[in-house]
């Protein structure tokens, strides 16, 4: 299998879309999120052949896994859900659970469309993100996995080339990106 990855090294904060083209729109989105912030940014995307999803804890180690684990202090994971149960639902995991709390702010004012759930007993426990072999939680201040539902990271929701993400959510995650790198001056 082959990867497609994209390594811009930024700020402290480091945007990481490790399923782009399993998961449409996250890649984009991470992308869109790093220009605006400086945030550092790693996409993973399969160029070819059908898209395969490779759980999280299972990525291999690679040259640019590792320099952006190296440089970032904390990661925000951008997946995606396809739960019909939870069509504005953003489950909002990880191990850094300070900074969940603040993404999860951002994202309730910038999209009130959607319903960020920071409580882990309420996250379905393969959304959670909390293995510890799993690259958002491979920093030194650890991470927040945002699982994003399908309107949450296209604005299309058919397939459709290029994945375009929503403002409002771009907004939001931004808003809590900044955020984050003030706290991170002060060391929370």
């Amino acid at each position: 299998m082959t990867f497609l990855t994209t390594l811009r090294l930024g700020g402290p904060i480091g945007l990481l879309a490790l399923h782009g083209a399993v998961e449409g729109g996250t890649a984009e989105l991470a992308r869109e999120v790093a220009t605006r912030t400086g945030a550092t940014l790693l996409t993973f995307t399969q160029p070819t052949g059908p898209p395969q999803h490779i759980p999280s804890i299972r990525m291999s180690p690679s040259t640019p896994l590792t320099a952006f684990l190296t440089h970032a202090s904390l990661t925000i994971s951008l997946h995606g859900h396809n739960r019909r149960s939870a069509p504005r639902t953003i489950y909002v995991g990880g191990s850094n659970r300070p900074a969940a709390r603040v993404l999860a702010t951002a994202l309730a004012g910038w999209a009130p469309a959607f319903v960020p759930i920071t409580t882990l007993s309420e996250i379905p426990n393969p959304l959670r993100g909390l293995h510890p072999d799993n690259p958002v939680n491979q920093t030194r201040e650890g991470g927040v996995q945002l699982e994003l539902p399908v309107l949450a990271r296209t604005s299309h929701p058919v397939p459709t080339d290029p994945e375009v993400p929503p403002r409002e959510m771009a907004d939001g995650i931004a808003a809590g990106v900044r955020t984050l790198m003030e706290k991170e001056g002060a060391r929370w």
